[in-house]
């Protein structure tokens, strides 16, 4: 659900900052005065195409976000593209430059305007003038009509399903293909793997060989430095140690008579102690190396060995262990694609679930594409479409993941006329009007939490109006819906009202938003219904039609 919108220099909108609630909320004002703005910034947040033309004149840049609740599928999707932020909400800003240059923003990480798009679409549904996206789209009819028949999971069967087959055809495929390639290619493997097996590598055994030798390599040096410091510090006759003692000793006498030289006294009878146990830990690692040349020989044969195979393998020697792995794994591939009969009546199998599973989801879609025309054009009547009506066609089709159907939804808004793609019909309210009876009849199935209708009333007036109002109102008690409207039977049905309104400041035009109280919501519809000369009539039906939703 939409929470919150905010605003700075889009269009003719200086700053606007609005909190949104649940139900249905129209958006009324004279035309001109920017109502689609709204959904034009929000569409902007969704990953909409900018420009510079929406930067408000003389400012640098357009900023919006848009701020909405989650549920847990949608903190699943942020989680694994890590793009969380507070918990049980989104946030979605949009940054335009006045040169045109553009910046996503979801939970305050940098995101491309695809992935807004993809948010934005689980998020909310726009039906407008001009475009009613998942209804125009060949695959957000088949999700819709899957969704309002309960179809989801036998429709991720019938994909899951098709991956194995086409994965169980293609090896088949490269199996019959490639026969003589893949006998030459397992000898290749086989010697190297065998190469490899005899070496009998150890898990980070090349890095524990490296400082073993070194170790070995330097182990007189490592004793004649230990010991020589060892002496240095504490065993010699002008070690550091004898040369401290007598410091020591004369400061503690003068400490006695001064106390200010306790610190001091302190600090270098900490360094005689540290002295004395650095030369006996250097003692001790001196006499704990041992001078082993054959233990060194054997180590140093060892590392040839693992070079040698490196080198002839043309591999880094840390990776000969993870590579036999690699060798084993392609080696079984390779012998499973050896028993080719075998294989196909593997692939033949995986074919005839994925054919079973597809037919019977296609009965079923059938079944519901019939409910579904049924109830829409039953709507269409009530909102000023008599004699129209939806098709939705189910075609035969080449399988593919989503099954062996194309589906269509096909439309006439006139009888006697035919049926055709809905992406196709001309008048912009007709298609409006068309989406929102789609979405009344779907709105249980639909899982997208807020609905915004563009002008959905569009060339209707009196009781088509008013249908059209208590649709919307219907579907406000479900979910989220935001309407901009010039009718007033429509606004009258809405739970809440916002007013946008166009002044001039300084000679600029300024777009001015702002929720309506009841009182305020009286004169609005007045106004919607008698123009700008609001008498007492018209403010007497206004009350009236308040009074009735």
């Amino acid at each position: 659900m939409l929470l919150s919108l905010r605003l700075e220099n889009f269009v003719i909108v200086d700053a606007a900052e609005l909190s949104f609630g649940p139900g249905f909320t129209v958006l009324s004002g004279e035309t001109g005065a920017g109502k689609s703005i709204l959904l034009d910034a929000l569409a902007l947040a969704m990953g909409g195409r900018a420009d510079a033309g929406v930067v408000r004149e003389g400012s640098a840049r357009a900023d919006i976000a848009a701020l909405f609740r989650t549920d847990a599928a949608l903190e699943a999707w942020l989680a694994e593209r890590e793009l969380q932020g507070d918990p049980g909400t989104v946030l979605l800003r949009r940054v335009i430059d006045a040169d045109g240059r553009s910046r996503a923003l979801i939970n305050g990480h940098p995101a491309t305007a695809a992935l807004a798009r993809e948010i934005g679409e689980r998020l909310v549904d726009i039906h407008g003038q001009h475009a009613a996206q998942s209804l125009l789209r060949a695959d957000g009819q088949r999700l819709l009509l899957d969704a309002y028949g309960g179809l989801e999971a036998p429709a991720r069967a019938v994909a899951e399903a098709y991956a194995q087959w086409r994965a169980l055809a293609r090896e088949l495929e490269a199996a019959e293909r490639g026969g003589r390639e893949q006998a030459l290619e397992r000898e290749r493997l086989e010697w190297q793997a065998d190469e490899l097996a005899q070496l009998r590598l150890q898990p980070d055994e090349w890095e524990h060989l490296n400082l073993e030798q070194k170790r070995l390599a330097h182990a007189a040096a490592l004793i004649e430095g230990a010991s020589g410091a060892a002496d240095a510090l504490a065993e010699s006759d002008q070690a550091l140690a004898a040369q401290l003692h007598p410091i020591v000793q004369r400061l503690r006498s003068l400490a006695a008579i001064d106390a200010r030289l306790a610190d001091a006294l302190a600090m270098l009878e900490s360094a005689a102690i540290q002295i004395e146990e650095a030369a006996s830990a250097l003692h001790d690692y001196a006499e704990r190396i041992d001078l082993d040349p054959q233990r060194l020989n054997e180590v140093e044969t060892r590392i040839g060995a693992i070079f040698a195979a490196a080198r002839k393998l043309r591999l880094a020697p840390e990776a000969l262990a993870p590579e036999l792995e690699r060798l084993r794994a392609r080696l079984e591939t390779l012998r499973a694609a050896q028993d080719i009969k075998a294989l196909r009546a593997r692939a033949e199998a995986a074919h005839e679930r994925y054919r079973q599973a597809a037919a019977g989801l296609s009965r079923e879609r059938r079944k519901a594409a019939a409910r579904l025309a049924k109830g829409v054009t039953a709507h269409m009547a009530a909102l000023g479409m008599a004699g129209g009506r939806l098709e939705v066609a189910c075609e035969a089709a080449e399988p593919a993941a989503s099954g062996i159907d194309a589906i269509e939804f096909r439309v006439t808004a006139h009888a006697g006329t035919t049926p055709r793609p809905l992406a196709k019909v001309a008048s912009g309210g007709e298609l409006s009007r068309i989406g929102l009876a789609i979405a009344a009849l779907a709105a249980q199935a639909n899982p997208v939490p807020t609905l915004i209708f563009d002008e959905a009333d569009a060339g209707v007036g009196g009781a088509v109006a008013d249908a059209v109002g208590e649709l919307m109102r219907r579907l406000g008690d479900e979910r989220q819906v935001l309407c901009v409207t010039h009718l007033p039977q429509v606004a009258a049905k809405a739970h809440r009202q916002w007013r946008v309104s166009k002044d001039t400041v300084d000679g600029r035009a300024v777009s001015r938003i702002e929720a309506l109280d009841r009182g305020e919501r009286i004169e609005e519809i007045a106004r919607m219904l008698g123009g700008a000369d609001i008498t007492a009539t018209t403010r007497k039906h206004a009350r009236e039609l308040l009074a009735q939703a």
